[in-house]
């Protein structure tokens, strides 16, 4: 008997609180930060790998495999947790992360890491590949989709919306870009560096379907997302409003935590509170 979608969004919730703690232990461990931008992600992630994307970890170069690019690569610790929860490297591994000699480094490996379709952390190149990636599946009648999870940050960037033009273009309508709108940038707010409202009209100005969801409501989101496969000639934007550091109180919502690693204090603390 299939699994329903309360089932598989049952599932993705128990793996998101699990991978909040492992980014925690991992970034702990490596001395590392990138601990907000990653945690603002979690939900997302999780719907899409055990709800969405079509994707065997047994096979995973199959041809007809969807496509997933985390554009915001520095957030990766959470993407690494959930590739490792879905099967396509052992858990174990991620004791690794940016260790000597470790196929883990601090953003994405697509040489490397096993699920990882393209090397990114210079932001701003994420939605271009994913563009192109999209355009060939539809002059190959390839059957895949097409999806790349950006940053808010990445809007600023001129190559961003030169994809989204693009995109329009070319209608590809198997194309969706998720904009993790944790509103929080490298060194302050989103609306002190470079206001991005009205963004959801900016979008639909461009020619995208656009929906707005709560990032940490996995319903929504992955209505959001079905909801982006029945449109054959448009892309679709889903703008997800997350809070950085979510599930951490005293990570949520600050600039500090888009850099700062824990001190054994503050990881023990933060461990409490997603073990709660």
């Amino acid at each position: 008997m299939p699994e329903t979608n309360l089932q598989r969004l049952s599932d993705a919730a128990q793996k998101s609180a699990e991978v909040r703690r492992t980014v925690l232990t991992m970034a702990h461990r490596a001395k590392n930060g990138h601990i907000g931008s990653a945690l603002s992600t979690v939900d997302i992630l999780s719907v899409l790998y055990h709800s969405f994307l079509r994707v065997d970890p047994k096979a995973p170069k199959t041809e007809d495999r969807d496509r997933f690019i985390l554009s915001k690569g520095h957030g990766c610790s959470a993407l690494y947790a959930t590739l490792a929860q879905r099967g396509y490297f052992p858990e174990k591994d991620l004791e690794t992360f940016i260790q000597n000699d470790s196929y883990l480094p601090g953003h994405p490996s697509a040489l490397h890491v096993p699920g990882v379709e393209l090397s990114t952390g210079s932001l701003g190149h994420g939605l271009n590949v994913g563009t192109g990636m999209a355009l060939c599946a539809r002059r190959d009648a390839r059957n895949f989709r097409t999806v790349v999870l950006i940053s808010d940050g990445e809007c600023d960037e001129g190559s961003t919306w030169e994809a989204i033009l693009t995109a329009a273009h070319w209608k590809l309508g198997s194309l969706t870009c998720i904009i993790d709108y944790n509103k929080i940038q490298s060194f302050g707010t989103v609306a002190d560096i470079m206001e991005l409202e009205p963004l959801a009209d900016k979008w639909r100005a461009f020619r995208w379907h656009v929906q707005e969801v709560d990032g940490h409501n996995h319903e929504q989101i992955l209505d959001a997302l079905e909801q982006a496969t029945t449109f054959a000639d448009t892309p679709s934007v889903i703008i997800a409003h997350t809070v950085k550091g979510k599930g951490v109180s005293f990570m949520e919502s600050t600039v500090e935590w888009h850099y700062w690693p824990t001190s054994d204090e503050q990881y023990h603390t933060a461990i409490a509170e997603l073990t709660l």
